[in-house]
């Protein structure tokens, strides 16, 4: 287990948690593992049980020769093995239970809920072993999920369906069916499969890491290599330390990271960023007080969403309550953008927005840091704004919307993060082109920099994403744009050359 560069302790707070064995250099490998179980996610719509895209779930839709429960048709036509839906497969078939139609195939499909602790159940049967040595110890948090309102939910989707119709009752208790849903509700982790769709897997060591809301290890999951995960330290780690996952978006605020939290992990985090109303000085949920000038109102107790809001300047409160009420109002507005095409108008009601609550949000506001993200994707990329034809006053405001995420993540996913890279990508080219743009004016210089200086600053960041990128798996969106970072990167110093 790792040994060389992590150490497993225990305490009463944490239960068990890794600490780093030895000093530990930014990227270094932490540890690789395979999954002990992957499948859908809770309340997925109707998807392939073998790829997990889109299907539909509706009368006619695909289905498995063997079981009649979906398959697409790529995954069907394959002739292959097939490899993650042959477990239930064989269930399925053997008991005659059929997969029944449902009218809405982009709603989340109870029937599905059953797949992945159905495929934890299997693999503890394949691998008693593993599951004695990695499984068993892992938090299930029994109790607590018997209070919840999903405990009744699952004992009649899940656990009366498998042990009834499925005709597992003998193999499989209905507490041991609970314990695999509970373990899979507390530690998975989410994975997108080759395509970019999501499914979750158990990964037992990933799990032993602490949460923290500033997290110092980062993973890769490889669907192209049984999903296959691979962590790593995004930063410098002491010897001693302890080692940090994060269970939540780090890009959400802390009210909102919180309660997710709370209704699925079942706990309160109380690292330092969920403790500080600034959340470390970014003032990522900070809003602005229309009452006085330039005062910002913050939470007075960050732990409790109903706690009140207070402008530091001139002392005006408002309830935790009211916060949240607008906060909600402004994301529905942001939420309804999304079904706009992919034109023009999609980046103009996004700048709208952006425009029309800079004095009421945190110009780091996590709403701003997220208008920001849809901007960068637009710019550059939609008809009437692609880069060849933007103006030097849209490329800078390219740059400076990726420069004020940056800021964001260098607190929040310090070091070598995926989210960081995907970033680095998308500010090379508008510098690039800035460079370019002045020198074709013949100006020697922009920003006090020459033509070389620029370009090289660009490749720097170049360098930098792929990287990062370079530990995705290549079959990934993210693995394919590793390669495009790394042909451009060659193109740009071939071009830095000719300079000399």
């Amino acid at each position: 287990m790792g040994d060389s560069t992590y150490k497993v302790l225990e305490c009463p707070e944490l239960g068990r948690y890794g600490v780093a064995a030895r000093d530990l250099k930014a990227g270094e490998l932490l540890f690789e593992e395979t999954p002990f179980a992957v499948g859908p996610k809770l309340d997925s719509p109707p998807l392939c049980l073998e790829c997990c895209c889109p299907v539909d779930g509706g009368e006619g839709g695909p289905r498995c020769s063997r079981c009649g429960w979906p398959l697409c048709e790529d995954c069907s036509a394959g002739g292959g093995e097939l490899v993650y839906h042959r477990g239930e497969c064989e269930v399925f078939a053997a008991n005659g239970v059929r997969f029944r139609p449902v009218e809405d195939s982009t709603a989340g499909c109870v029937q599905l809920d059953c797949i992945t602790p159905l495929r934890v159940l299997l693999a503890k049967e394949a691998d008693e072993a593993r599951w004695k040595r990695e499984i068993e110890p892992m938090e299930y948090h029994d109790a607590e999920r018997r209070e919840g309102a999903n405990w009744k939910v699952d004992e009649n989707n899940i656990v009366a369906f498998l042990r009834g119709p499925c005709g597992l009752g003998k193999r499989f208790s209905a507490e041991l069916v609970q314990r695999a849903i509970g373990l899979l509700d507390v530690n998975a982790f989410e994975g997108r499969t080759g395509s970019g769709y999501s499914c979750r897997g158990l990964y037992p060591q990933l799990a032993i890491m602490a949460h923290n809301c500033v997290p110092n290890v980062v993973h890769s999951i490889h669907p192209s290599n049984g999903f296959r995960m691979v962590a790593r330290v995004a930063v410098d780690v002491r010897e001693g330390d302890k080692l940090y996952t994060t269970y939540t978006y780090t890009l959400t605020g802390t009210v909102a990271r919180q309660s997710i939290l709370k209704a699925s992990k079942f706990f309160t985090c109380r690292c330092t960023r969920c403790l500080d109303p600034t959340e470390l000085g970014t003032h990522f949920s900070t809003l602005l007080c229309s009452k006085c000038s330039g005062g910002l109102i913050t939470s007075t107790d960050p732990l409790d969403e109903n706690a009140e809001w207070k402008c530091g300047q001139c002392g005006f409160k408002t309830s935790g309550t009211a916060v949240q009420k607008a906060v909600m109002t402004i994301h529905n507005e942001i939420d309804e953008l999304a079904c706009f095409e992919y034109e023009a108008g999609r980046l103009e009601a996004y700048e709208t927005v952006y425009k029309k609550y800079r004095s009421v949000l945190h110009p780091l506001h996590f709403i701003n840091t997220s208008i920001r993200h849809s901007l960068i994707e637009l710019y550059g990329r939609i008809p009437g704004y692609e880069m060849a034809e933007l103006p030097d006053v849209l490329l800078e405001r390219k740059v400076e919307l990726c420069r004020s995420i940056l800021r964001v993540l260098d607190v929040f996913e310090p070091g070598k993060s995926r989210a960081r890279a995907m970033i680095l990508y998308e500010l090379h080219a508008p510098l690039i082109m800035l460079a370019q743009s002045a020198f074709a004016r013949g100006e020697d210089q922009r920003d006090g920099k020459s033509l070389k200086q620029q370009l090289n600053e660009a490749a720097q960041i170049l360098e930098e994403c792929g990287a990062i990128l370079d530990w995705e798996d290549p079959a990934t969106p993210e693995g394919i744009l590793a390669n495009v970072a790394q042909q451009s990167l060659a193109q740009l110093r071939q071009s830095i050359e000719t300079l000399d």
